[in-house]
């Protein structure tokens, strides 16, 4: 069955039809990848970090071409499309200039002549990757992988396949040999089977709950490690002492980011009733100033949302919260016309048995909550089934603190929105996920850490760094 996508502002089938991988083009990529790892792992590091140099070079020069694909195939506005093509080329770069670093050996003072930790890599890694950012989710498992030496098998959302085959023509053309990056054409179907394969050594998933159990149990079953990021209803903390004009105008582009559509977005915002009222007032000010429109143009705000389910089931969790007594103070009612558009939206006052309160709502919707106090703002905060990222608003330097310590999340971010970055560990807890993604500990996660005792002298180099 052919593989067709649909541009989410129009609602246009792209003319371009895709064929899906035959399982015997499956078993030829997945041979050809473990003959690829050989090879690969055997490399010196200054030549993978050259590679990974050149590919942040392509990113940087192309950005707007990919952008464009990125656009069409899934929605975002084409700034934001372009920001992530130089994001990814970033990534490329900080592990061109680090990877050597973070995987030198460590010394250990033990009874032995000479004791220590080398990092080396497990093999083929099947990345199951989702549509919402179709460039960086993948970028920011692959840099690290490849540089650390082991190879990688994309299994990429649907609905962005030319970005999937762009980015593999990125790793190509920077010089990586056949076999070390792959993208398999291939169903969700099809992913248990990749997962049986002896050939393959791990996998990473970044996307729903749901699919994140379903890939850890087929891995676990085959005893191979997995990394999940999974879905997050972040909160957005505001305290008495916060700069509220920033933190509002933070707010709504905290929440909008990606047509609302990142597992990183803020999602419920607590509020302490002191200044409940007047962050209110500037937070559904800053929604309504957000232009919905083509996400080709300069100076729209946000896009469609990338298929016309995703708002279908906005849709539904809005009204159906509204029915159950959930105020809705602005936006609320889907964009007539061609395309998935849905506009800034944001509930109050929203009831425990409203469809909002613990479901992911994967949209432009702001869920506002107000908290008498710090501890009932704490106890908000951790009522959810996800732990991925939080934010919290505050001048007060002990406030802030107690935030930090007691927040249950991956990562919580002081008087800033949360956003990933290739120097700090990104993840969560809970439903949330487990594993790390990026700086030197997501780098590895997909490695044999590798303790070793020597009782007489043995080279000083790692045989990789010559």
């Amino acid at each position: 069955m052919p593989i067709t996508t649909i541009n989410p502002a129009t609602g246009e089938e792209q003319p371009t039809k895709l064929e899906k991988l035959t399982p015997e083009q499956v078993e030829r990529k997945l041979a050809l990848a473990g003959e690829a790892f050989r090879a690969h792992r055997r490399t010196s590091i200054a030549d993978r970090t050259a590679k990974m140099a050149a590919a942040g070079e392509i990113l940087a020069g192309e950005k707007e071409k990919f952008a464009r694909i990125m656009t069409m195939e899934m929605g975002k506005t084409l700034k934001s499309a372009i920001a992530e093509a130089e994001k990814c080329a970033w990534a490329c770069r900080y592990y061109a200039e680090n990877g050597a670093r973070f995987l030198a050996d460590e010394e250990v003072e033990t009874k032995a002549k000479r004791s220590y930790v080398r990092h080396l890599p497990i093999g083929p890694v099947l990345a199951v990757m989702p549509w919402n950012f179709p460039f960086w989710q993948v970028f920011r498992f692959a840099a690290p992988a490849l540089v650390a030496g082991n190879v990688g098998l994309l299994k990429h959302a649907s609905n962005v396949p030319r970005c999937a085959l762009a980015i593999e023509d990125i790793f190509r053309r920077a010089g990586f040999p056949e076999g070390v990056f792959q993208t398999l054409l291939i169903g969700s179907d099809a992913v248990a089977g990749v997962l049986d394969d002896p050939r393959v050594r791990a996998a990473t998933l970044t996307g729903s709950t749901p699919a994140g159990s379903s890939v850890a149990e087929r891995a676990g079953k085959n005893l191979k490690k997995t990394v999940l990021e999974l879905g997050g209803s972040d909160p957005f903390i505001v305290l008495p002492s916060a700069d509220l004009d920033l933190a509002a105008e933070t707010a709504a582009k905290a929440r909008c980011i990606n047509n609302g559509q990142s597992c990183i977005a803020a999602k419920r915002f607590i509020v302490h009733a002191d200044v409940y009222d007047a962050f209110t007032e500037r937070f559904v000010r800053a929604m309504r100033a957000q232009k919905v429109g083509d996400p080709m143009a300069d100076d729209t705000d946000v896009g469609p949302l990338a298929m016309e389910s995703t708002r279908d089931d906005v849709e539904r969790q809005v009204r159906e919260s509204a029915a159950r007594g959930a105020k809705v103070l602005t936006g609320g009612e889907r964009i007539e016309g061609p395309g998935w558009f849905y506009p800034p939206t944001i509930l109050a006052e929203i009831p425990e048995d409203a469809p909002a309160y613990r479901e992911e709502v994967f949209g432009p919707v702001a869920l506002l909550f107000r908290a008498k106090d710090a501890d009932e703002a704490i106890s908000l905060a951790n009522d959810s089934d996800f732990g991925l990222g939080s934010s919290v608003w505050t001048r007060d330097e002990a406030e802030a603190r107690r935030f930090v310590d007691e927040l249950e999340a991956g990562m919580t971010f002081v008087n800033a929105m949360v956003a990933s970055d290739p120097r700090l560990p990104f993840g969560g807890v809970k439903e949330s996920g487990y594993g790390r993604e990026l700086g030197s500990i997501g780098m590895r996660e997909f490695m044999n850490i590798k303790s070793v005792w020597m009782e007489d002298e043995g080279p000083d180099e790692h045989p990789a760094a010559e």
